[in-house]
């Protein structure tokens, strides 16, 4: 018999292993030297994870937190969503088939994608609930639990880079040398139909791992509904909302907005920034997962910190890891200190976002406990990431030049200057906590104030 916590520590797992199978292959996939959709269709399909985290608070959130047990609840939207994942990547396999293929059908594919992401993305607030309503101390716990997801993201991730990779050309470079052949493995991808029809494969494997979650949600702990109390609001999410009119929490609510749109400007940034500061291409992805194993080494002290520093304290530290990786990227221009800063992700994420979760599950009545995880991922998933491709592009193009040399058109992106800007907005979060953010102490200071209110 499985424990609890190993059931729970599966959950996140397959969770995340969902999102992480199909999102890195999904770059460039959609359009040229891919499915070949245009602009607005890419961007149809793009949109689509986070405006689903905005609807998600208004309505998915909302019904698991009134009407639906918590566990069948992740069963019917991962059974839903595999199906559709499972019909984009099928679609897609099959239409590389064709030794020329033509350009699809776009709407098929936006309809899948489009149920996959509205079923999906309800199901992150929803798995949080389920270890928080299981675990006996959150802020001890939640963290090790956390780190599986990771796990998981890694697991569906890392063997595309491989399986991607073309053999034939690997096997004849014949490598001196262990870290020579795996560069060669890393910088060896396949191309045209054979990359593409590979790439199918991150959909259909995403597709079968949510409706292998689907099966084993039935097994997880039962998490009831809570209806709302005879004279209350009958809207989770709207009880939710009425909590920020405490200070603490409209203060943490303004940050995590801040802290959300920063976080996404480092995915924006990276990449083409590690290249240019000379870090070989076929590197740069195992440098940004250095980021993701420091993120499963700070989950698993999570909680050492948490009762060390308390809320206030550790989630100015998550902040300032982005004002200080930022700041090393735009100032100490080096290839070997910008991997080495990466490791600050795993501070980022942990000890803000995943603290951040742990004080909602504490602050927020229980009978909107999902909505109130909803209302964060509303910012985390949502209008932070929605914000971040238009700002971060914006500030780019600021400090962006083009020269003709030669007749051949050179780029010039002052990343120095540029950088910068994510670090100082970081900083200006870390400040709004430390001046503004005093949560209560105690779990009784804690959840009276918020059960007057509710």
């Amino acid at each position: 018999m499985m424990s609890i916590r190993s059931k729970l520590s599966v959950m996140m797992f397959l969770q995340f292993f969902i999102w992480g199978a199909w999102l890195p292959s999904s770059f460039g996939y959609f359009g040229g030297g891919g499915l070949e959709f245009t602009e607005w269709e890419q961007f149809g399909l793009n949109i689509m994870f986070p405006l689903s985290a905005i609807l998600a608070m208004f309505f998915s959130n909302q019904f698991a937190d009134r009407n639906f047990a918590a566990e069948k609840f992740l069963a019917a939207s991962h059974l839903i969503g595999g199906v559709t994942m499972l019909a984009f990547g099928l679609m897609a396999w099959n239409h590389f088939q064709a030794e020329v293929p033509s350009k699809p059908s776009y709407w098929p594919y936006f309809i899948c994608m489009a149920i996959h992401c509205l079923v999906y993305v309800p199901t992150i607030s929803v798995t949080n609930t389920i270890a928080f309503a299981n675990i006996q101390d959150a802020q001890n716990d939640f963290g090790r639990v956390r780190l599986w997801g990771t796990i998981g993201w890694i697991a569906a991730s890392w063997p595309f880079i491989f399986i991607l990779a073309d053999w034939a050309k690997i096997n004849a470079a014949q490598s001196s040398g262990f870290v020579e052949w795996l560069g060669n493995a890393l910088g060896t991808s396949l191309e045209g139909q054979a990359l593409n029809q590979g790439k199918s494969w991150a959909f259909i494997t995403s597709g079968i791992a949510s409706l292998a979650l689907a099966g084993f949600s039935l097994m997880l702990p039962h998490t009831p509904p809570k209806p709302a109390k005879l004279g209350e609001g009958s809207l989770a999410f709207l009880d939710a909302v009425k909590l920020l009119k405490y200070p603490f929490l409209l203060v943490l609510f303004i940050v995590t907005f801040i802290d959300a749109t920063v976080h996404d400007g480092y995915f924006f940034y990276a990449f083409a920034y590690l290249g240019k500061v000379g870090v070989p291409s076929q590197w740069i992805q195992p440098a940004m997962s250095v980021g993701q194993l420091a993120e499963i080494g700070t989950m698993a002290f999570l909680g050492l910190v948490l009762k060390r520093f308390g809320w206030r304290y550790t989630m100015i530290l998550g902040i300032l890891g982005h004002t200080v990786r930022f700041a090393v990227f735009a100032l100490v221009p080096n290839p070997i200190v910008a991997v080495a800063a990466n490791v600050l992700h795993g501070v980022c994420y942990a000890f803000f976002f995943a603290t951040l979760y742990i004080l909602v599950d504490e602050v927020f009545p229980k009978d909107a406990r999902t909505s109130a995880q909803g209302l964060f991922n509303f910012l985390i998933l949502g209008m932070g990431p929605i914000v971040a491709r238009y700002l971060w592009p914006f500030i780019q193009n600021m400090y962006t030049t083009k020269t003709l040399v030669d007749g051949v058109e050179v780029v010039d992106i002052k990343y120095s200057s540029i950088l910068l800007y994510p670090s100082g907005a970081a900083l200006i979060a870390a400040v709004l906590l430390l001046l503004f953010f005093h949560p209560p102490k105690t779990e009784a200071q804690m959840k009276g104030p918020v059960t007057a209110a509710h």
